[in-house]
């Protein structure tokens, strides 16, 4: 199985499975195409959130905005996965969270001639496609070990006994707020203060009436600020990025 992760929208990803069922009989399966345009640490959160649910499998991500340049191609062996992606951090969290710190890295040689623009196509197909077929990456004659990769995390909250002080990570498609404030800290709670106002706690968006704010956890574990049929970015005033408090009220 090779899955395939983008920015790319239509028609790209058409153009990279295209290059994959010339060179591999593997099953494509999509997570999606529609990941925020360039940005790099939103995608390597969902990916962190997705990948892990799938048996192993060949990942083949790309979110490049620095397609042309000399970053490096890179795959990535954890925990019985190989990923193939640029070298900026997209898919290290998502090792991680596989493997611990037990991941092997290797960089690719390019094959041929590849375009500036679209690496996707010219050299991460091609790349996923041998390593999928191989019966391990270090059978693929232009892969070899990386002297160094781009690492990427996300921020720590600081959490005190009524207080949490952290940052919004996403924002999903239905406006809902992510956090990086662990869930236990609204454990007990039925009210929190989030950046001055107070709003209710509850076990899911539908604890308050259509239209209410609420505070709870996501299916990521962390503190989430939602509105129950509608937006919870635009209710709270918060975007990806900023700070955000959370107390207890």
């Amino acid at each position: 199985m090779i899955t395939l992760a983008s920015d790319f929208g239509t028609p790209y990803p058409a153009a990279m499975k295209g290059v994959l069922l010339g060179r591999t009989d593997a099953r494509l399966v999509d997570v999606g195409h529609d990941f925020p345009r360039q940005d790099v640490r939103a995608t390597a959160f969902w990916l962190r959130e997705v990948l892990p649910y799938f048996p192993a499998a060949t990942h083949l991500v790309v979110v490049d905005p620095g397609v042309g340049t000399d970053r490096a191609a890179l795959v990535v062996e954890a925990g019985g996965h190989a990923f193939v992606a640029p070298d900026n951090g997209v898919v290290i969290p998502t090792v991680r969270e596989l493997a611990g710190d037990e991941f092997a890295v290797y960089e690719v040689e390019y094959e041929g001639t590849a375009s500036n623009t679209f690496h996707g196509r010219d050299v991460f197909a091609p790349a996923a496609a041998d390593v999928h077929d191989a019966p391990a990456v270090t059978a693929v004659d232009r892969v070899a070990p990386a002297d160094e990769y781009v690492d990427l995390s996300f921020p720590d909250p600081e959490v005190g006994e009524g207080t949490a002080t952290g940052e919004v990570l996403v924002v999903d498609g239905f406006g809902n707020v992510v956090t990086n404030v662990p869930g236990e800290f609204l454990d007990g709670l039925d009210r929190a203060r989030v950046d001055g106002e107070v709003a209710p706690v509850g076990r899911s968006y539908a604890a308050v009436d259509p239209g209410g704010r609420v505070v709870t956890v996501g299916s990521h574990g962390n503190v989430e600020l939602a509105v129950n049929r509608g937006r919870g970015d635009g209710a709270f005033g918060l975007g990806v990025g900023d700070a955000v408090r959370v107390e207890r009220a």
